[in-house]
């Protein structure tokens, strides 16, 4: 329910009058992420701006009783940002200023509203860039890509987003600011960043970000390849990568997504192809010729229909603008559909995707693949008319059914969209109770009471305002993060 007159005092006392939102239309705007199908209305949102002002805000809300969800740009697709207990919605995109970049140690620090393709283009005229890459990369923040230790495309080769942060600064649910890691790579402290990285918000709120730069490579080769069979095109993904190569990105469109991509922006791909693989490799110009050759002939063997190598950058950057789209070319073709982000193993891929036809068909729906092939990664969209109750819980139904296909065939649930809210029920099928109860004690060490982002992840977890007792392991994690506790901790 929203707060009183009185608390949104206090509140703008803090924040300053704009920092504060309580009316119907911005607490409707704030209700859901990108799942839209979950939406629950927070009692306020709070615009901070630093640090200081956070602190200031956690410790409010904790003096009130009432959840923090911290919240990016809303991209997410589990519904991690959404406020299921109501409480706050701590949005942090007006915290958005690259604050530093130390181009001779490859490093910068910067804010968790930075959209993530902003860090890159700041960096560009020094030759560095910011690997991760999600398809949201246009829109998402850095913050929200740390919360679900986000991917993308060329992590294939460069790794997802906990590989690139190497320190942060938090804040802990009693509204204290701590610094975790360092900007050294190899820090003496306990590795209490990984706690937080990929967390979802539950153990505690980024401030700060020190993001590790990558070097701009010598030189890129992007080739699109298309295939009568989608099989073709996943068993071209596994010999690649079993000869040796480690492509930069290898993604996969399928005819029902190559169309609707081609339909919107006309891009010139192959509309008749039953899968396109958009394959790049990077690295110093001598190497690149012979790699591309060696794929070229792998995927002979697996009766390519055509080879196409981007002769410039704007030819390159033009197949990566059709793979990047994909979303929203779902988003305009269709009402409603549902996004899983499943993980297989390579060698599996061909049969996942056969399988997940099928269940989607058994139902009378229509699924569509675009997918992070060389991880296994699979992102199928289940598509359903949003009138109609019974084709959305089918939707649902063959979503979970694919993520269960997903752990029997030895895979996961997410690979980089979280938990959330959506994939809640399936951490129980995923991990056994006693590895619940880890994470959970985890999760308690950071926040006893249960008021950040309360509810999330892990199922049955406590809500808000319940305590719980700390066994040793959670004294020993609870003061690694005070400051006032001698110890190399942080």
């Amino acid at each position: 329910m929203p707060l009183t007159p009185a608390q949104v005092g206090e509140l703008r006392a803090l924040l300053g009058e704009s920092g504060v939102l309580v009316s119907e239309p911005a607490r409707f705007t704030y209700e859901a992420d990108a799942l839209t199908v979950e939406r629950h209305p927070p009692d306020a949102i709070v615009l901070p701006r630093s640090t200081d002002q956070v602190c200031a805000v956690v410790r409010w809300a904790r003096t009130h009783g009432l959840p923090v969800t911290a919240r990016g740009a809303g991209t997410g697709l589990a519904g991690g940002a959404t406020c299921e207990q109501g409480g706050l919605s701590l949005s942090l995109n007006r915290m958005d200023q690259v604050l530093s970049v130390d181009e001779a140690r490859q490093f910068a620090w910067v804010q968790p509203g930075v959209v993530n393709l902003a860090l890159s283009k700041h960096t560009q005229p020094l030759a560095l860039h910011f690997a991760p890459d999600p398809a949201s990369q246009q829109v998402s923040t850095l913050g929200g890509n740390a919360a679900t230790n986000a991917g993308g495309p060329h992590c294939l080769k460069h790794g997802v987003m906990v590989n690139h942060v190497l320190a942060l600064t938090v804040v802990l649910e009693d509204g204290v600011a701590v610094r975790l890691g360092g900007e050294a790579c190899d820090s003496p402290a306990s590795d209490l960043m990984s706690a937080v990285v990929g967390s979802e918000g539950t153990t505690a709120i980024v401030t700060e970000l020190c993001l590790r730069l990558t070097p701009d490579a010598e030189a890129v080769q992007t080739l699109l390849l298309d295939y009568a069979s989608i099989a073709q095109a996943c068993d071209t993904v596994s010999q690649v990568i079993a000869a040796g190569i480690v492509p930069a990105a290898m993604e996969i469109m399928d005819r029902h997504t190559v169309g609707m991509v081609e339909a919107w922006l006309g891009l010139g791909l192959p509309t008749d192809a039953a899968a396109v693989l958009l394959l790049e490799v990077d690295g110093p110009a001598v190497a690149l010729p012979g790699q591309v050759e060696r794929i070229r002939a792998i995927a002979a063997a697996q009766s390519v229909r055509s080879v196409r190598v981007a002769k410039d950058a704007a030819e390159r950057l033009a197949l990566w603008k059709g793979r990047k789209s994909a979303f929203g070319a779902y988003g305009r073709a269709h009402k409603g559909f549902t996004i899983m982000d499943g993980v297989v193993p390579r060698t599996r891929l061909a049969e996942a995707l056969e399988r997940l036809y099928a269940m989607a068909a058994a139902h009378g729906l229509e699924a569509g693949n675009v997918f992070h092939a060389g991880d296994g990664n699979l992102h199928p969209h289940v598509m359903f008319d949003p009138s109609d109750a019974r084709a959305q819980a089918a939707a649902l139904e063959v979503s979970h059914d694919i993520l269960r296909m997903c752990i029997a065939m030895g895979g996961t649930i997410s690979g980089e969209h979280g938990v959330g809210i959506e994939k809640r029920p399936m951490m129980a099928e995923l991990f056994t109770p006693d590895d619940l109860a880890v994470m959970e004690r985890v999760r308690a060490a950071f926040d006893p009471d249960r008021r950040l982002n309360p509810g999330k992840v892990l199922p049955g977890g406590g809500g808000c305002g319940e305590v719980h007792s700390r066994g040793s392991y959670e004294r020993v994690a609870a003061m690694a993060l005070r400051p006032d506790v001698e110890g190399p901790w942080i």
